[in-house]
């Protein structure tokens, strides 16, 4: 299934890869590899929140913000949240990053392999093999409670409504927010 138009890239059209991931519904699983080249999927995360933070490429200016933010975010949120990164960038290149940019938290893996995450939650773009930029909040129960797909790339994700969702799942009652003003 390929859907047209739902996000674009410095204006320009692309093609998402995959159907669309609703809110309410099961999570689907996948494959993936962590930094060290293990598989690991969301059976690996199962009886947990988890948080997806997807990201095209952690080697932009964006992406690199984005994977900082959830990873400053993760220390204020329960051990039982797993917060992970998805992009397509290779483990070693994700390794090198996150040794770079102090990332500790969260837990960074990449579709690069066969693109089973970015198909089977309709992130993969067709025109580039990246995938685009979005959160994904799943429940303990492995269903989907909040679903965004940024419409621009080079736009930053909702960080406050996906946080506040997870908080809301982890049973966390008002929480710290780092830097409140910021989406």
């Amino acid at each position: 299934m390929e859907r047209k138009g739902v996000v674009t890239f410095k204006g320009k059209g692309l093609t998402l890869s995959g159907g669309e991931i609703k809110t309410g519904s099961r999570a689907p699983g996948f494959t993936s590899l962590d930094r060290d080249n293990n598989e690991k999927g969301l059976k690996d995360f199962e009886g947990r929140v988890i948080i997806i933070s997807v990201t095209p490429s952690l080697d932009t200016p964006v992406c690199d913000m984005q994977a900082r933010r959830f990873n400053e975010e993760a220390a204020r949120l329960p051990a039982d949240v797993a917060v992970i990164n998805m992009s397509m960038d290779l483990p070693f290149a994700i390794s090198r990053f996150c040794a770079s940019a102090g990332i500790e938290r969260v837990i960074t893996l990449s579709d690069h392999r066969d693109a089973s995450f970015g198909t089977a939650y309709g992130v993969l773009i067709k025109e580039l093999r990246l995938l685009a930029r979005a959160v994904f909040v799943i429940d303990a129960a492995g269903i989907v409670r909040y679903a965004e797909i940024v419409p621009e790339l080079t736009n930053p994700p909702d960080y406050v409504k996906a946080l506040g969702e997870a908080r809301n799942r982890a049973g966390v009652k008002n929480p710290p927010i780092i830097n409140p003003a910021s989406r």
